[in-house]
């Protein structure tokens, strides 16, 4: 039997993005962002990413690494933690508000 070669990189067709946690993070940066004040611009400036990746995950887009996660944290002057625990708290109402038919 012959081997397959090994390539590197995700198969076809699949995909490591998934909408519900993306858009709760993204609520998260808003409200952090909100909190302190920022326009997207500003927060953009202090992460220092372009402003349309700021709308991009706000609206739950794009998925944003642990670098950025950091990053993000570092301008909405909080922890990562913070950001996270937040996330997970949108996440819980969003899963207790589906099940409430």
């Amino acid at each position: 039997m012959q081997k397959r070669p090994t390539r590197s990189g995700r198969p076809t067709g699949t995909t490591t993005y998934e909408p519900e946690p993306a858009q709760a993070f993204g609520k998260a940066v808003r409200a952090f962002r909100a909190k302190n004040c920022l326009a997207q611009e500003n927060l953009a400036h202090l992460a220092g990413v372009d402003r349309s990746h700021i709308g991009k995950i706000e609206r739950g887009e794009h998925m944003p690494t642990l670098v950025m996660i950091l990053r993000f944290a570092s301008a909405l002057n909080c922890a990562a933690s913070e950001l996270i625990a937040e996330t997970e708290r949108i996440l819980k109402r969003t899963d207790k508000s589906c099940g409430e038919d």
